[in-house]
């Protein structure tokens, strides 16, 4: 494979232009970013919420890799490679509680959920349950290394990194307000979006606002273009924010908790910030809501977004409404990007686009994730390079 041509892509923003075509649409450019962005990265692939109780399992596949997401004893979660040790059976096949033992279904070799071995039947033979050159301290399950933030748990499947706080230190001082225990909604507070572009498109889509009279009219009738500010920090993330937040309410003007001993800022503050590489995440003085990015395939990606709040009274019927209303507003907000988003991943195969030029004022976010991707890109090959 002959690398694509990255020098532009890390050329300042006025003179710049955005990733070559064949990082959205070659299959060969997709396996190489699997690794250098996603594996090689602290990247979202689940919810802690989705495992609340000792015990409980979430097996799941990120770009191809199986790992399933486990609640330990200590209510801490764990994540592990998804296959057992003999002969590299999957052993989680569902969500569900496993009772504190991952056993699996082949040979019966069994786990603990801190990834211990514990039983090895028969391996010495019939009635013999363990063997001298099977040395179960060496053969706990792979434990890959995890964070959970906001309820997002990322990963780095590489092993590559320092940890989740010295990475993102920038980015967890600047939301440490948010950094609490969060309330998930409820299943009326949860919901999908299917799209039909490479994953990158949908990061570079959240982090600009300068789409938003055109794609999110109704939005843009009180949170104007010229209410956003761009938020940007090389390496790490970017976004936009908006000094204009209403908060959602009833008809008998009802509205949610808001956080307690925010700053003032927060009164009529909201930030959108992309996490690279997958996870887009929005903090209001009411509300937060993560949007993991599934990167499916080349030109396929799935949203998951969630909805929190602050206080448990929120759960209750008498919030029901509001909170079936505050979903429906961002279902409709976030669907109303699919067919650009979709529309752009068919714009790749344009063989003349040369990756688009940037405007220098209001692309700003965007360029700083394509600079991100280059990079890594560009760094990546030449370790590969010797």
């Amino acid at each position: 494979m002959c690398p694509t041509d990255l020098t532009g892509v890390l050329q300042p923003i006025e003179t710049a232009h955005g990733l070559p075509n064949a990082h959205y649409v070659d299959a060969k450019i997709w396996e190489e970013e699997k690794q250098a962005l996603l594996f090689e990265n602290w990247s979202g692939i689940g919810l802690a919420k989705d495992i609340p109780n000792a015990g409980d399992v979430m097996p799941l596949s990120f770009v191809g890799m199986p790992l399933v997401m486990v609640r330990k004893q200590d209510g801490a979660v764990s994540v592990y490679q998804n296959t057992c040790r003999h002969r590299g059976m999957i052993l989680v096949q569902e969500k569900g509680n496993v009772r504190g033992t991952i056993r699996c279904a082949y040979h019966s070799w069994c786990y603990g959920l801190a990834g211990e071995l514990r039983a090895t039947p028969h391996v010495g033979g019939p009635g013999q349950n363990i063997h001298k050159d099977v040395d179960r301290d060496e053969l706990g399950l792979v434990e890959i290394p995890s964070h959970v933030w906001l309820d997002v748990v990322y990963v780095n499947v590489s092993k590559n990194l320092p940890s989740f706080n010295e990475v993102h230190a920038k980015l967890l001082q600047r939301w440490a307000e948010f950094d609490r225990p969060l309330i998930h909604g409820g299943a009326d507070s949860g919901f999908k979006l299917e799209t039909r572009c490479n994953w990158k498109l949908a990061v570079e889509n959240y982090c600009e606002s300068y789409h938003l009279p055109w794609i999110h009219p109704g939005l843009n009738t009180y949170s104007r273009l010229e209410d956003h500010y761009h938020i940007e920090e090389k390496g790490e993330f970017a976004g936009q924010g908006t000094t204009v937040y209403q908060q959602i309410k009833g008809d008998d003007g009802q509205a949610f908790p808001d956080f307690s001993d925010l700053s003032e800022m927060w009164d009529t503050s909201a930030e959108y910030i992309a996490v690279f590489p997958n996870v887009l995440l929005g903090v209001h003085r009411d509300h937060t809501f993560t949007m993991l990015i599934e990167p499916i395939s080349k030109g396929q990606s799935r949203e998951h977004i969630d909805i929190y709040y602050t206080d448990l009274s929120v759960l209750g019927a008498d919030y029901s409404d509001l909170r079936k209303k505050n979903a429906a507003q961002w279902h409709g907000v976030l669907e109303e990007d699919i067919f650009v988003v979709d529309g752009m991943q068919q714009g790749r195969h344009g063989v003349h686009f040369d990756g688009g030029k940037f405007s220098p004022v209001m692309d700003r976010p965007t360029h700083l994730f394509h600079q991100w991707v280059a990079d890594k890109i560009s760094t990546a090959r030449q370790v590969a390079a010797g």
